[in-house]
């Protein structure tokens, strides 16, 4: 991690103001939901992050979003980024439509219901971007998540230079490249949709943020949420089975991104997996 000189960090008038944003996984059902009611005020205490940012496209019975799933996590969390599970209810597409900050990838073809970023302001006039954008390696054949961002960032950073990408993607490879693509031009790229953490967290050569997999919010004992006896089934028969989420034990997975709010730049990540069985 590159290490930040005096003149980067102090000014004038002393040390500059920076600002933390906690950034979680896909949250898997009610056992995720639990899981951040369990672990949040204890990150909150911890980190004092001024803005908390999660992935709920499963939040809703293990895929998609309902309302009611959406306002229980807007008493906890900012900003709800998604994925290619977010049109699994209609009922949350509606609700998409009509609270800006529940997210979905913005390379998704028009026309789309729903926004692919958002800005949101927080305490001390801090502003953050959020941008969602979804993956193409063993995934739907979408549109460019790389153009796709370049335009989108260039909007964003019109308000605010800070700016968190959620890259919801399959291949490791994919999320990496885009890392580096973005590299000094947002504040964190953090991929999501594995529900598996990856302990690759690091600042890239821009000072941008980076982490292959943030997890999950979901059940301790599961395959990556599910009810394990399901995905053995699954595995062993190669036949159809209808997946529903685990509820036992906690577990809770992500980053806490630190910021510079007048350049953008990530000061540091921190990597925390809180665990209850």
């Amino acid at each position: 991690m590159p290490d930040k000189s005096e003149a980067e960090t102090t000014g004038a008038a002393g040390p500059r103001p920076s600002f933390r944003v906690l950034i979680i996984g896909d949250v898997i059902g009610r056992a995720g939901r639990d899981a951040l009611r369990r672990h949040l005020p204890v990150l909150r205490d911890r980190h004092r992050p001024a803005f908390v940012v999660a992935n709920g496209e499963n939040a809703a019975g293990g895929v998609g979003l309902t309302e009611e799933v959406g306002r229980e996590l807007f008493s906890m969390v900012d900003v709800l980024t998604s994925g290619n599970h977010i049109w699994d209810k209609k009922e949350g597409i509606a609700y998409m439509e009509k609270e800006p900050r529940v997210i979905r990838p913005a390379n998704y073809p028009s026309p789309a219901p729903g926004k692919g970023s958002v800005v949101v302001s927080g305490p001390d006039g801090f502003k953050l971007g959020v941008l969602n954008l979804q993956g193409r390696v063993f995934m739907e054949a979408i549109d460019d998540p790389f153009r796709k961002a370049d335009a989108e960032i260039e909007e964003l950073r019109k308000e605010t230079p800070c700016l968190i990408v959620d890259f919801h993607a399959e291949a490791t490879s994919e999320k990496v490249a885009l890392g580096f693509y973005l590299d000094g031009r947002v504040s964190a790229v953090v991929g999501t949709h594995t529900h598996v953490p990856t302990a690759d967290e690091r600042i890239l050569p821009g000072w941008t943020a980076y982490i292959t997999d943030l997890g999950m919010a979901g059940s301790r004992n599961s395959v990556i949420g599910i009810r394990k006896e399901q995905a053995i089934q699954k595995f062993l028969t190669s036949r159809p089975i209808r997946f529903e989420p685990d509820k036992g034990g906690s577990f809770l997975s992500g980053v806490v991104v630190e910021i510079d709010p007048a350049t953008g730049r990530a000061l540091s990540i921190v990597r925390e997996i809180l665990i209850e069985d």
